[in-house]
């Protein structure tokens, strides 16, 4: 008697560890793919890893990763990833906007995030953000800090999507102040300008030597130098991407932050839970897809003032009042 008792209960167990298995077995299979910057440029390619690290601890699932260091390179990886059936494959950069179209194509079963670009398809998801309403943000405290009125920028490859960080950068300095004068200087054309620090380093000395006290850096690895050159001038520097005030605080303005960490992780967990979608969508200050940074690392140069007038800026912009004009969408930039 005893014993027929406890056939329910280990019926049940073995029932548990069925559906255990079986939640297990439908966990999505995932993939990564950075772009030339490199997995570690503390910029676009590591905000990226973040979000899927972020995805990978909260919910033990694994991701492939892999470092594509040119655009035949992408292609190849993408198709080599879509032949191993994977559930969701993110390519990180325009750069791969050729290479995800195509391979989409061939893979219609496999489905494709791809970060700052567009591309066509059933099982493609494009993400942009609007990354002229956070540099705006910075524009606005660049021209504050600036004890000289001469502002810098430094982007990376010559391309459209840096224009519309400068051009919002300026648009945010000349609302605060119009008699500022903005530097701009860009690394390279081609996907070489993203790993050059000692270029971007090269680029900020020589605006510094033009009277320049804050420069805003957006030229991925490039970067890096720029915002060396800053600390060793004793000049200030805002970071882009990912919260970088930390690498040389107190001559860290501030960091435009794009969070291409959340689309990453929210496009993940939508492949996990089932809602994942194809098509377009943008992330700008009212979504949270892109932010100023205040932190521990860079209050002591943010004035009460400066943090007051940013603020004030970022909610006229979320509710309308301030209408930021995206560079790619007309000819030329207003200032």
């Amino acid at each position: 008697m005893k014993f027929m008792q406890r056939i329910p209960q280990l019926s049940l167990s073995i029932a548990a560890v069925l559906v255990a298995t079986s939640a297990h077995a439908a966990d999505p299979k995932l993939g990564i793919v950075y772009d030339a910057g490199g997995k570690f440029d503390k910029s676009f390619n590591q905000s990226a890893f973040e979000g899927a690290n972020r995805f990978k601890a909260e919910t033990k699932i694994n991701f492939i990763e892999v470092q594509a260091s040119s655009d035949t390179q992408a292609e190849q990886v993408l198709r080599g990833l879509a032949r191993k059936k994977l559930d969701l494959i993110a390519a990180i950069g325009f750069s791969q906007t050729q290479a995800v179209q195509k391979v989409a194509a061939e893979f219609p079963n496999v489905k494709f995030v791809l970060i700052d670009s567009i591309a066509k398809g059933n099982n493609i998801n494009s993400v942009l953000f609007k990354e002229e309403e956070g540099s705006y943000l910075v524009g606005v405290a660049a021209s504050m800090a600036s004890k000289s009125k001469k502002l810098g920028f430094v982007g990376g490859m010559d391309i459209p999507l840096i224009r519309a960080f400068a051009c919002g950068y300026s648009q945010g300095a000349k609302a605060n102040n119009p008699k500022v004068e903005i530097l701009q200087n860009m690394v390279g054309t081609t996907s070489a300008a993203w790993n050059d620090p000692a270029k971007g380093g090269e680029l900020a000395r020589a605006q510094f030597d033009r009277g320049v006290d804050v420069v805003f850096a957006v030229a991925g690895g490039s970067g890096m130098g720029t915002l060396q050159t800053a600390k060793e001038k004793g000049k200030l520097a805002i970071g882009v991407d990912s919260n970088q005030n930390y690498l040389h605080p107190g001559t860290k303005l501030t960091s435009m932050v794009k969070r291409v960490d959340g689309a990453i992780y929210d496009s993940f967990m939508a492949v996990k839970n089932g809602t994942w979608k194809p098509g377009v969508s943008y992330r700008g200050l009212k979504e949270g897809g892109v932010d100023w940074a205040l932190d521990k690392d860079n209050r002591a140069v943010v004035s009460p003032e400066i943090e007051k007038k940013v603020n004030e800026a970022k909610a006229a912009i979320i509710n309308g009042k301030i209408k930021v004009i995206d560079y790619r969408a007309g000819s030329s930039c207003p200032v």
